[in-house]
């Protein structure tokens, strides 16, 4: 059996350190007892300092709970199947049926597995009626940033070194072990306040003998402790030990993001100008470390990149400061970004102007101070804009207005010459006007006389064609009947005098 299992606490008296945290937990379950619904907490803190022994601790309290953790998978689907609908069903027995909801390392949440599972959790909070428990190892984790808004919030802290020391003592005291209080004092300091790595250790070198010597120590490496980045941050910052420093300085990160956040931090720690002027010389100093590392592919360089950004910057202060200082990430990333269009703008640019003057692009922006001054012009403006193929977005990398369109000179009109008309006199005017009217007054009655008689003839032509017409009617009728009676009269005496 794991020692860890065995000696876990019982109850919360025999939780050690985090005091304040611990009477936080205390009132919030008292809450619930009482039938006074509270927010999710979120207890968050750095791997070993107990905050799943709380929450199991806590579950105690309750009816029942559900617990889901790190080794399970947990998509949007799952978490709603598993949790969503008893998070909100309510008991019909009053506050004695409630359940706990367990959910440990939210902040490991990533992957196809793990898909929508930060979605299920913030709905699950929003229509849930059963209290909440989550952990969380980063604070600072992107993955619950819209989870602190919804929750208390409880930072665990590591547990003390001399802590860690008296509960090594008391299970080498139950199990029959003698030990020499170094070794126990070295385990607890490589542990780093991880409370079950320290008890891990000593079962180890402990279980089956009779003591424990510094020759079992050689067994137990050093404990290989990832710390967060504002942690370093803030031992760089407030400390001036170098081994203190060095070892925070040990991350998961490039050289050059934590660079970019020590250089963010310095002004809201230090106060003396002349403290800050030399934090950041030795800044200046890390990063041409950083550079040649980069560039002569020699990677031995980072370690005075280390040392300059790290016990270089603690160095520069006469006394550390004991007030609080919100440290904030790096804004040099966020403006990379913002910037990015006019990057584009920049380098597209280039590209043309080095196209046609057959030059690098790096060569090419060197020389755009004085196409700024060349671009001042109207006409010089427009042309070099020809020349190159700029389009009026890019011709505002040299200036901001546009250029005005080139004036297109008109041919000149000829004048036309005025013709006046010649004056008459007003007598001889008057009598032409009368024989005008006389003229067209007759051209009138001779339009109306050639009327009549064309409607004249026409009508006659009409009479003779209808009297043609009935005549031919008349004489066709005749014929008909005459043959009609010659048919008759076949054969037949027509008259008196008349014999066949």
């Amino acid at each position: 059996m794991l020692w860890t299992e065995k000696y876990s606490p019982q109850t919360m008296k025999d939780v050690l350190g985090n005091k304040k945290a611990i009477e936080e937990i205390e009132n919030w379950v008292e809450s619930w007892d009482h039938g006074d619904p509270q927010k999710c907490l979120l207890l968050v803190g750095p791997p070993g300092t107990g905050k799943t022994t709380l929450a199991h601790l806590v579950a105690g309290e309750f009816s029942d709970h559900i617990e889901l953790n790190a080794s399970d998978k947990r998509s949007y689907d799952i978490i709603m199947n598993t949790v969503g609908e008893a998070s909100a069903s309510v008991s019909l027995f009053g506050q004695g049926g409630r359940k706990l909801i367990i959910l440990d390392e939210v902040d490991g949440l990533h992957g196809n597995e793990d898909r929508g599972g930060i979605r299920a959790i913030n709905k699950i909070i929003k229509e849930g009626h059963h209290p909440m428990i989550m952990m969380a190892n980063d604070l600072y984790s992107k993955r619950i940033q819209s989870l602190k808004s919804k929750c208390q919030l409880i930072k665990i802290n590591k547990v003390h070194t001399n802590s860690i020391v008296a509960l090594l003592k008391r299970i080498c005291a139950k199990e029959g072990v003698d030990f020499e209080e170094h070794v126990l004092r070295t385990l607890a300091k490589r542990s780093r306040g991880d409370l079950r790595s320290a008890i891990n250790d000593l079962q180890v070198i402990a279980q089956g003998k009779d003591s424990v010597t510094s020759e079992d120590l050689e067994v137990i490496s050093q404990k290989d402790d990832i710390n967060n980045i504002f942690d370093s941050v803030r031992t760089v910052l407030k400390s001036k030990n170098p081994r203190h420093i060095r070892d925070a300085l040990r991350l998961e990160a490039q050289p050059g993001f934590i660079l970019e956040q020590i250089t963010e931090n310095i002004p809201r720690e230090y106060e003396k100008p002349e403290e800050i002027e030399k934090a950041y010389n030795a800044v200046a100093e890390a990063d041409v470390y950083l550079g040649r590392a980069f560039h002569t592919r020699h990677y031995g360089y980072w370690k005075y990149t280390y040392d300059l950004m790290g016990v270089g910057v603690a160095l520069a202060k006469d006394e550390t400061y004991k007030k609080f200082s919100k440290y904030t990430s790096s804004t040099f990333y966020s403006k990379l970004s913002k910037n990015r269009a006019k990057r584009d703008l920049r380098d597209r640019v280039a590209t043309k102007i080095g196209a046609k003057l057959h030059t690098s692009r790096k060569v090419a922006i060197e020389y755009f101070p004085y196409y700024e001054i060349m671009f001042e012009g109207d006409d010089l403006a427009r042309d070099l804009a020809d020349y190159f193929d700029l389009d009026d977005a890019e011709v505002k990398q040299f200036r901001s207005r546009k250029i005005k369109k080139r004036k297109v000179k008109k041919a000149p009109k000829t004048p036309k010459t005025k013709t006046t008309p010649k004056k008459t006199s007003k007598k001889s005017t008057k009598p032409i006007d009368k024989s005008s009217k006389n003229i067209s007054n007759d051209s009138k009655d001779s339009k109306e006389v050639e009327e009549i008689a064309i409607t004249k003839d026409t009508k006659s032509r009409d009479k003779v064609k209808n009297k043609k017409d009935n005549s031919s009617k008349t004489t066709s009728k005749d014929k008909r009947d005459s043959g009609k009676s010659e048919s008759k009269d076949d054969g037949k005496q027509v008259s008196l005098f008349s014999f066949k």
